[in-house]
Parts: C-alpha cells; structure tokens; sequence
C-alpha cells in the first residue's frame, strides 16, 4: 500500500522545514541530558526484557515528547494539570498507526480517520477530560503554523480525568500551553510522574501521572525498538502489584484524602511507538497488548474506565522498507507488555505527593516501604537499588 501526496512548495512549507530542523537541533541538545527524577529500576524493581538507552518511548527514532505543566492556586481554585505531546517523525511525517478501545468511557479524538486510513497524520496530545476542546483547537492553529495544511486536520487528543485534584471546570489548560508542549518536545530523557497531562492523575491509589519504558529487541529479531508511554490515572490500592507481589495490600498508611477512588475507576491513555516496519492491521494487534501490560500490576479495567491505546510505526510508511512478517510480531508484542507493565511503575515512581483542590491530598508510592516488601518477597535486585 502506497500513499501520494503532493505538496506545494510555498512558504508555510518554509517554515515547515525550518521549525523541523530547529526540533532536530534541539533533539541533540537534549540527548546530553539525564534524568531529574528516580525510576523504578532505580529502587531495584526487576523487569523483563532490555530497554533503549533511555528506556522511554523516545529511544524510537524521530519521537518527541513535551510537558506542559499547570500548577498553580490553591483551596477551590487549585489548577493541577497540563498537556503531555508525543510527536511522531519529529512531527513533519505522517505514519501508520492504528487504535484500540479497551474500554470505552473516556475520549480519544481523531479514531475514526486513522481506522479509515491506517494513518496518523497529528501528534497526540495527553491532557484532562474537560481540556480535550481546547486542546483540539490549540493542535489545528499549531499545524497550521509549522506544518503542511491538510484537507482534514484532526489531531489526536486524548483525556484522563484530574478532577479529585484540579479544578477542572476551571480551565485552566490554554492555547499556551499546548503551543510550549508541542514546541518544546524533544528526544532522550524526560520528566515523569506529576507532569504536564498527568499532572493532577491518580494511579492504584497513589499519585499517578506519565510514565515511559522502551525495550530493544534482539538483534536477530532486527533490533527494534518499542517504546511506550502513559498517562496513569486508574486502578485499584488492593489489587495493586509489582513484581508478581501484592504490594498495594501490604503498604501501610497513607490512604489518599479524597472523596472518590476507593475502588477501581479512572482511566489510562496508552501511546505505543515502533521503528518495526508494521502495516496498520499489524499496529491494531500491537494496540490491544498494553492491556496485558496493565492486567501484570493488578488493574482489571473497571465499567467506568476509559482506556484508550494507540500504536504508530515511525518507518511503516516507507515503502523502501519490507513489512515485518505476522510470525515475527509476537517479539512486538512482548516487548509492548514489559513496557507497558515498566512505564505504569516508572509514573508511580517519579510522582509526588499532591495538595489539590479544597485539600483533597493523594499520597506517593512510598519507594522504602515498596522496597523492603519486595525485599521480603525475595523480589529486589539489590545491584540495581539506589536506596
């Protein structure tokens, strides 16, 4: 399957090729960076599977990923919220992609153009319920400034609801910020936890937020690389686990002062990313295994869950290059579960401890306690543990 497009060499295709090439400078200049912040392998959590150089979803050639953070006022006013970006090809491509509802009530915009045409010709963009038309706007004005003008510009937003920690009906995420998101999206290492879309998000009872893991497959798989990303805000204390332990039963104290999530609710925006050469009908497969991802630390997908996956290829739409074969993609698939299962504790991790609106007050997963109950369980890889 080919695809033509024909451009016009004017001056927003100018200023097209120019803002990509201020990305790619940028792109270097972040790849000095290290992270700010501790990560599960960090504390000795053991995983499976070998990850990127940065373990995140940019080790995937070409992906950008930028923060907006909000966070600001306090009492019935407080704004604790963002919008996370996620740019494939450095937003200048189209790629393939493909979606999938794992379970349905929450919103992803933009589905059904990519389901019709196998493509994604948009960033994704991460932010709260409420937020998702401004955000929707604020990507069509960016597009229109940095990109080529489609004949049907739908960018892909997808939502998790802040609300037991932002004032969400407050509004508070503005063209602005979708703009420093979208502008300010780099390659290599990049903040987690209580950050731009996932800055007011709850997960397994503790505070939630974005999350990123990578891993590289074997170099007789073709060494590819899968990368994942999350905006956490689901799940249940008592059915939480890591390591195959059910840590959330064993963690003591810090019950989260809120008046709702006391039992499994929220959602989860998964975004996969894959240098494999796959097709649209292979990216669908590769879409629906984060949910097996999440099964690994306790969550069961609740009727009021809105989990949403998307998978794009950065070379799928490269006819130079042969799609993978169908029995090679169960690598694929592994690779997208360890990520998956990674990138959900890496947000809990990096997350902080958060005073939202009118005192509601989520707690950390506490990184000592977890440890010495994986310690218990004969579970922690004390050469990795940075205690």
């Amino acid at each position: 399957m080919q695809r033509i497009v024909q451009y016009t060499i004017d001056s927003r295709d100018i200023v097209r090729r120019i803002v990509a090439m201020i990305i790619m400078i940028n792109s270097s200049i972040a790849i000095a960076a290290e992270p700010d912040h501790l990560r599960a392998r960090d504390l000795g959590i053991p995983f499976d599977g070998t990850p990127g150089q940065w373990n995140a979803i940019t080790d995937v050639e070409g992906v950008l990923v930028g923060h907006a953070t909000v966070c600001k006022h306090d009492g019935r006013n407080a704004a604790r919220t963002g919008v996370t970006a996620v740019l494939p090809n450095r937003g200048i491509e189209d790629v393939y992609a493909a979606v999938f509802r794992h379970n349905g009530n929450g919103e992803m915009t933009g589905t059904h153009v990519i389901e019709n045409t196998g493509y994604l010709a948009s960033p994704v963009l991460l932010t709260n319920t409420i937020s998702v038309g401004t955000v929707h706007e604020a990507a069509v004005k960016w597009s229109l400034k940095t990109k080529h003008v489609q004949t049907v510009n739908i960018p892909v937003v997808a939502e998790t609801w802040d609300g037991d920690l932002n004032d969400i009906y407050g509004f508070h995420v503005k063209q602005s910020h979708v703009f420093a998101a979208l502008n300010g999206a780099s390659s290599g290492c990049f903040s987690e936890g209580n950050v731009g879309g996932g800055t007011g998000m709850i997960a397994h009872g503790f505070k939630g937020g974005i999350g990123t893991s990578s891993r590289r497959l074997p170099k007789r798989a073709g060494g590819f690389v899968v990368g994942v990303l999350v905006q956490a805000n689901h799940g249940d204390r008592k059915d939480f686990r890591v390591a195959g332990i059910p840590v959330g039963r064993k963690i003591k104290g810090l019950k989260h002062q809120t008046k709702s999530r006391d039992k499994e609710e929220g959602s989860i925006i998964v975004v996969v990313a894959t240098d494999a050469p796959l097709l649209p009908h292979q990216l669908k497969s590769v879409a629906k295994r984060p949910a097996m991802g999440l099964a690994r630390n306790g969550s069961f997908t609740a009727t009021s869950s809105g989990d949403l996956f998307i998978a794009f290829s950065t070379v799928g739409a490269d006819a130079s290059q042969e799609p993978l074969e169908n029995r090679a993609l169960d690598k694929v698939f592994r690779a997208t579960v360890q990520a998956t299962e990674e990138a959900i504790i890496n947000a809990m991790i990096a997350a902080e401890t958060m005073t939202g609106i009118s005192g509601n007050k989520v707690y950390a997963l506490p990184h000592e306690q977890l440890q010495d109950i994986l310690r218990r369980h004969r579970r922690l890889s004390e050469r990795d543990s940075k205690d």
